[in-house]
């Protein structure tokens, strides 16, 4: 698995996160938490990559629940109105 979806996993466990990455992969990267941002383990890092593989980012799985929604008329939350037009 690419670096890119390492930085993924994280920002989508938390965005705020400051980290410095080295490395092409989960297994031989070294990652540096820095401005007091806490360790995210690579454990809690590669479950966050399976999910996104099996279910998607939470952003693509909020547009595609305003896909389905508009499909079938019914309203939309805001979230859903963002992740499908923007802001």
């Amino acid at each position: 698995m690419s670096i890119q979806k390492v930085i993924d996993a994280i920002r989508e466990i938390d965005y705020e996160k400051n980290f410095k990455i080295d490395g092409t992969n989960i297994d031989d990267c070294t990652i540096e938490w820095i401005n007091g941002s806490k360790a995210i383990s690579k454990d809690d890092i590669k479950t966050k990559m399976q999910d996104i593989e099996d279910n998607g980012t939470v952003l693509q799985q909020t547009k595609n629940s305003g896909k389905a929604k508009l499909k079938l008329g019914q309203a939309l939350t805001d979230a859903e109105i963002s992740a499908l037009f923007g802001n």
